[in-house]
């Protein structure tokens, strides 16, 4: 009996101690800092505890290499279903030195676990969407601006030039396949703007191509999170190409807009690249719509130019604030598109309109 008791006992223990562990592990994620800037090694563990922390919600996966042979990881977030899911695309630090876009990624993340069981529509998503969220893309550019300040403001990846000479790196987001080489990039490999050897000469770029192809046919939307600016970029970069749906794109782009402005009154301009930034090819929004992802947009996070790349720690949270307003607007429009087509139908109808009203009482232009 005394042996029996004592059995009890020992389980009871053990049970205890894995439930504190288990607290103890999530307290670990709950007091990591989403309002601060962190390098490649507290990302990659913090993705590891995300995952741990919401199993059967998140998964980690794999899929490709950088030149570096870091293992390029995103983060998988969706609910089980009984039906066919589609899913949503979004990329943060695609060039190293734009700091701000991984903590967007961090902080998307965040968000929606911490929402989806209170929040009705987040939680209805998550059953019909899945959220494939790459926190780093470019992990060996971002890993080298954490060096030294001399090595802040580097932009592109780390893969040897093709020039016969000593500079380094590719921009990735001149390598994709959408018009590669035609505008906005340079041969000259010591260019923050050189599109590599060959079209997809980059391991990064690969990666991104393989994944989305493979899953194409089921994501609606391909998002890619840059900085800085205060933009929201449609396609296409090339001034003489048009996507078919541009009128659509135009208009959710200014709804998601106004959600931005709603937050932290920060304007935010919408447009093609050539209409409000400058012309350029080979980026992954284009390569995304040209393979038929219907809805496709690079957002361009803070700020205008005062502190530019290096944008101060006190302001990632309004930031993100703000930039998650954006991106939950366009979600709900392509989720309900797809889910409520008649509803989303007469809502995008009602933007239309409250847009030119707005135009009209203020007299001024939407884009510059």
């Amino acid at each position: 009996m005394a042996s029996s008791i004592r059995g009890i006992l020992v389980v009871l223990v053990l049970g205890e101690l894995g439930s504190l562990a288990w607290v103890g592990e999530c307290a670990k994620e709950r007091n990591y800092n989403y309002f601060t800037y962190h390098n490649m090694a507290e990302i990659s563990e913090w993705m590891r505890q995300i995952e741990k922390d919401n199993q059967g919600v998140v998964s980690m996966m794999a899929y490709g290499q950088t030149y570096e042979k870091q293992s390029i990881k995103l983060l998988k977030i969706g609910l089980a279903s009984s039906e066919k899911k589609k899913a949503i695309w979004m990329d943060c630090g695609i060039h190293a030195r734009e700091w701000i876009s991984p903590a967007f990624c961090q902080y998307f993340v965040r968000q929606v676990l911490d929402t989806y069981k209170t929040d009705e529509k987040i939680n209805e998503m998550l059953k019909n969407l899945d959220f494939y969220i790459t926190p780093v893309l470019n992990m060996d550019g971002y890993s080298y601006t954490w060096l030294d300040t001399s090595a802040r403001l580097w932009r592109k990846s780390r893969s040897p030039g093709n020039c016969g000479d000593s500079c380094m790196g590719t921009d990735l987001n001149r390598n994709f396949d959408a018009n590669w080489g035609a505008v906005g990039v340079s041969r000259n490999c010591c260019s923050e703007v050189y599109n590599g050897a060959s079209v997809l000469s980059e391991s990064e770029a690969q990666a991104v191509t393989n994944f989305v192809t493979e899953k194409r046919n089921n994501i609606l939307c391909f998002l890619t999170i840059h900085s800085y600016g205060q933009l929201i970029l449609l396609p296409y970069g090339h001034p003489n190409v048009t996507a078919p749906n541009y009128d659509e794109l135009l208009s959710v782009g200014l709804a998601a807009a106004k959600a931005i402005k709603d937050v932290h009154n920060m304007d935010y301009t919408v447009g093609t690249s050539p209409d409000i930034l400058y012309p350029n090819s080979g980026s992954s929004r284009d390569w995304a719509r040209l393979i038929g992802i219907p809805f496709s947009f690079t957002f361009e996070l803070r700020d205008k130019g005062d502190y530019g790349f290096e944008l101060p720690v006190e302001q990632i949270k309004p930031a993100c604030e703000e930039a998650y307003a954006g991106v939950h607007s366009i979600v709900t429009y392509v989720h309900d598109k797809t889910f409520y087509p008649t509803n989303t139908s007469a809502t995008l109808l009602a933007t239309i309109w409250t847009v030119l009203f707005a135009v009209c009482l203020t007299g001024r232009n939407i884009l510059p």
